[in-house]
């Protein structure tokens, strides 16, 4: 009788996976998912405001008038009906573009994964702010991009250490989120939107200007999109979302890019998953004909909620602390006094049932650990009023 042979090992699995960690938010949304928690720390938008009737009329609509349409297989680049209205759209909003300029995708976050595809070699440097989007921290990471942090402050990066790094560095891409950025909520003024197009014109760098938060502005004044800018007109991919202000579960986004660039996302994307659910870009092309009305609404909630976020932090933090007020957007950046670790802190915070997201994470260098994010959207002013006092007390505060 022959004796049972051992099964050989399995071969190993591709060693990026084993050098970009999972989302530290998404650790925490698991870990904090209890109703008795008030959760500052994910980036979702209130379902309150969901305009439940507008998108099921949408749907509705799409599949009595387009039944064959909606449910068959569609183009990569995505539904003209889709691809024209927000070319309208995106010039309406200063920015001249055509249906045959965007690609339609599974949400934002896959646009990003396609232009590491398209763009990124392994090796090959990338340029991020400090702190940057966490999600894009893993994109450029699992493409084995070399990633390197631009020195900020309260404006954005830093011009002069910008032009340092691009020269110095010879970078493949800058990304950014010039408005209203996650983590931090802060926006970059136009005069330094135009000397990042300057710097990228001058040393020949692709950006990738990332705006899912543009709309949820509640003051202040609209800035123009890098993409606008002469001198990179024909180096910025342009991202957007339909996540933040109609429906996350739709999985609905968008890139903006020059025609090399954008066939060889399409090509990427084919490879993904051939093409973005068709019923839900038509029924999307049928809801951007009321979503500004539907924008205006949540505007006025989310505005309200930063105004009582900002109201009570001073009793909720302790002496020394310093956050912003950003004029838009879902979030507030808050650093502690120097002594403070919000990331050994957040247990504590969570037995007073309340949950932000260290900042740590975020930063493509050095961390500052005194740092955290709170997002101030998801719950009422009542809830943040209440979540800041058991934040106090997980803080050592109250």
């Amino acid at each position: 009788m022959t004796a049972p042979v051992a099964p050989a090992p399995l071969p190993p699995l591709a060693a990026r996976t084993a050098t970009v960690g999972g989302s530290p938010v998404r650790d925490i949304l698991a870990v904090t998912a209890r109703p008795e928690v008030i959760n500052f720390a994910g980036g979702l938008p209130a379902p309150e405001f969901f305009d439940r009737e507008g998108i099921a009329t949408a749907f509705r609509e799409a599949l009595e008038h387009t039944p064959a349409q909606s449910l068959q297989y569609s183009t990569t680049e995505g539904e003209p009906s889709l691809r024209t209205a927000l070319a309208a759209r995106v010039t309406g909003r200063g920015l001249p573009t055509g249906a045959d300029d965007l690609l339609i995708t599974t949400g934002s976050q896959q646009a990003l994964s396609l232009l590491a595809t398209a763009l990124v070699e392994p090796g090959d440097t990338v340029l991020v702010e400090d702190p940057c989007y966490l999600a894009a921290l893993q994109v450029f990471g699992l493409a084995g991009a070399r990633i390197v942090a631009v020195p900020t402050d309260a404006d954005g990066v830093d011009p002069q250490a910008l032009a340092r790094l691009v020269a110095s560095e010879r970078p493949k891409l800058l990304y950014l989120v010039p408005t209203f950025q996650n983590p931090t909520g802060r926006t970059m003024p136009a005069e330094r939107r135009a000397a990042v197009a300057a710097a990228a014109a001058r040393h020949g760098v692709w950006i990738v200007e990332d705006d899912p938060y543009g709309d949820l502005r509640y003051d202040g004044e609209h800035m123009p999109w890098i993409a606008s800018y002469e001198a990179a007109a024909d180096r910025t991919v342009l991202l957007g979302s339909f996540s933040k202000v109609m429906a996350p579960g739709l999985r609905l986004g968008w890139l903006r890019a020059p025609a090399a660039l954008r066939r060889a996302c399409a090509v990427a994307k084919q490879a993904a998953d051939l093409h973005t659910p068709t019923l839900n870009q038509l029924a999307a092309a049928r809801y951007l004909a009321v979503l500004d009305a539907h924008v205006t609404r949540v505007r006025a909630a989310y505005g309200e909620r930063r105004d009582a976020m900002l109201a009570a932090l001073p009793e909720a933090l302790p002496e020394g602390s310093q956050w912003n007020r950003p004029e838009g957007g879902m979030f507030l950046w808050v650093r502690l006094p120097s002594s403070y670790d919000t990331t050994a802190l957040l247990p504590q915070a969570v037995e007073n049932h309340v949950a932000y997201v260290p900042g740590a994470p975020f930063y493509a260098g050095t961390p500052d650990r005194a740092t955290l994010r709170l997002c101030f959207v998801t719950q009422t002013p009542e809830e943040i009023e209440e979540g800041l006092r058991r934040l106090a007390r997980g803080l050592g505060v109250a």
